[in-house]
Order: structure tokens, then C-alpha cells, then sequence
């Protein structure tokens, strides 16, 4: 049985994709594992070096080339499904699927150590569903996604109004980001972040893959909240650190800005809109008018008229 089935979705990251190979393969520790390099469309000659230097050489990578651009969600699941995570496929809960299966950004970098640590971690904690480790960024600072609440109405308010990082030692105003707890403590959280994110089987199997919905950003807070509905803990473990250039692949798209709001719109209205008060959930809407502008409210309408 493999210990671990790690995704790598890219999209035009050639040479970050190479180095995050690298210290994968590097990786030590009585454990196996299988890559799934999903290449999303890039134009940047990605898939064919993956084909060359990797996957030609050696059996733990596989490459799998999207032919268009579908999103996040989309790839991601690409990859889970060739190793075995699928609804359909309970059956394979055995010897060929995963115990865990990793989403990795190929603008990560992971120490020789990082991927036992976090196998060694999960294996001793039985009741956590998901874990993720303390992300930092290249200039050291902590990458705040890498720990963080649910986006609730209230959450989200007091984050975008600024109060967050007026008093970011407040557990009120800043449960956004939790920045009022040290980055070195280990704690339960909401949700890790899909930059490195690291599913249990039976929580995976338990839950389904990611929402489609989602084309980027979104996807894995709704991952987590699944997973904490379906009874299991999600947890931040900061004993192991692994290095997170960020945005390497969104900074190019410029649906980057949309897609955020898009999916904190999808978010609201799949987990918070129904038990929502009509005043509340007016602010909410104007709020992510303004931020959002034209584009979510052509999603807000097209999403009306669907429902009619």
C-alpha cells in the first residue's frame, strides 16, 4: 500500500515545478509514494520537461497533461482520480489508493524530512482528517493562508474592514488569519491551505473530491469545511515548515482578482446564505458588490435566473 499520493497541479511554472520535483524526490524516510504532475494547458513548456527529466526516468512520476485549462478543482481532481480517490471507487480503499493523499503547489519547496514528518503526524493523530504545515515565504514571513477560520459573514466583515489588522492580537477581529496565536503553536483550525494540504483516506473518501464550482481560490476552505462537518479535526502543524513562493501561477491569470470574490460568493451562499438574516446577508451582498465590482454581479444575476 502507498503512504502517500501527492498532486502537483501546474499552469506555466516551468522552472518552480522543477525545483519542487527535486526536493520531492529528495525526500527521506521509510515511506512510498506516487507524483501526479497534472499540467493544466501551460504554455511555457512545463509538461514537456516534467516528460523529459522526470517521468521518463522515474516510476514514482506521472505525468497527466489537461488538454484546456479547467481551474483548480478541476486538475486537482484530475490527479486525485488517477490515484484511486474517487466516489465511484470505494471499492479501492485497499492496497492501490493512498492512506493520504497530498495537494502540493509546485511553487513549494519541501525539506529532505517534511513529507515523514507530516506521515508520521497524521499516523499518530487518527481523528485528523486534514493537517497542513506552517508555510513560510521566501523572505521568511509566515504565509497567513497556511492557518485559518471560515469565512463566516461576521469573519469575513471585520477582515475586510481593516479591524483584523488593526488588533491583530484580538481572537474577535482577527480570527480571519489567525494572527493572534504564535505561528510555532500547534492548534486545530478550520482550514489549512491547498498549498500543502494533506487529506486522510477515509476522510477523502468520506467527503468526495473537490468542488468544480470552484475555478481557483475557495476550494480547499469548502474541502475543509466538508471534512470538520463530516467529523474529523483539521489541524496546523508547525513543526514542520515548508517554503511557498505564492501566487506563482495566479499572478499571471487575470482572472485571479474575479475568481477570489467568485468564490467567496460560492462559499456564502453553499454553507452560509440559508441560515443567514436578510439584513446580514443584504451587507454581504453589497460588500462583495464593491470588492468584486461588474463581474460578480453579472455571477449574482446569473446565478438568480438559474435558480428560477
Amino acid at each position: 500500500m502507498l503512504d502517500l499520493g501527492i498532486v502537483i497541479l501546474n499552469w506555466n511554472t516551468c522552472d518552480l515545478l522543477r525545483t519542487c520535483l527535486q526536493t520531492v524526490l529528495a525526500s527521506r524516510g521509510d515511506f512510498t509514494f506516487r507524483v501526479i504532475v497534472v499540467d493544466n494547458a501551460s504554455t511555457d513548456g512545463s509538461a514537456e520537461r516534467v516528460e523529459a527529466e522526470f517521468a521518463a526516468h522515474d516510476p514514482r512520476v506521472r505525468l497527466i497533461r489537461s488538454p484546456h485549462n479547467g481551474g483548480y478543482s478541476y486538475g486537482n481532481n484530475l490527479g486525485l482520480r488517477a490515484l484511486g480517490f474517487d466516489n465511484q471507487a470505494n471499492a479501492r480503499r485497499g492496497a492501490d489508493t493512498p492512506r493520504y493523499a497530498l495537494l502540493l503547489n509546485p511553487d513549494t519547496e519541501v525539506p529532505p524530512d517534511a513529507l515523514i514528518n507530516m506521515i508520521r503526524f497524521m499516523d499518530a493523530h487518527p481523528d485528523v482528517g486534514a493537517a497542513g504545515p506552517k508555510l513560510v515565504l521566501p523572505n521568511g514571513d509566515l504565509d497567513k493562508a497556511c492557518r485559518r477560520s471560515f469565512p463566516t459573514p461576521l469573519v469575513s466583515f471585520y477582515h475586510f474592514i481593516g479591524l483584523g489588522k488593526l488588533f491583530p492580537n484580538s481572537p474577535r477581529f482577527a480570527r480571519y488569519n489567525m494572527t493572534y496565536i504564535s505561528p510555532n503553536v500547534e492548534i486545530d483550525v478550520d482550514s489549512v491551505v491547498g498549498a500543502f494540504m494533506q487529506v486522510r483516506r477515509e476522510a477523502l473518501m468520506a467527503v468526495g473530491l473537490l468542488d468544480e464550482q470552484f475555478f481557483m481560490y475557495g476550494e480547499d476552505i469548502d474541502w475543509a469545511h466538508r471534512i470538520k462537518s463530516a467529523g474529523w479535526r483539521i489541524v496546523y502543524h508547525p513543526q514542520v515548515v515548508v517554503k511557498h513562493v505564492k501566487r506563482a501561477a495566479s499572478r499571471q491569470s487575470r482572472r485571479a482578482q474575479f475568481e477570489f470574490w467568485r468564490a467567496m460568493l460560492i462559499f456564502y451562499r453553499k454553507h452560509y446564505r440559508a441560515q443567514t438574516p436578510f439584513w446580514l446577508h443584504s451587507l454581504v451582498m453589497a460588500a462583495l458588490l464593491v470588492k468584486g465590482g461588474r463581474g460578480i454581479w453579472g455571477e449574482m444575476r446569473r446565478k438568480a435566473v438559474t435558480r428560477l
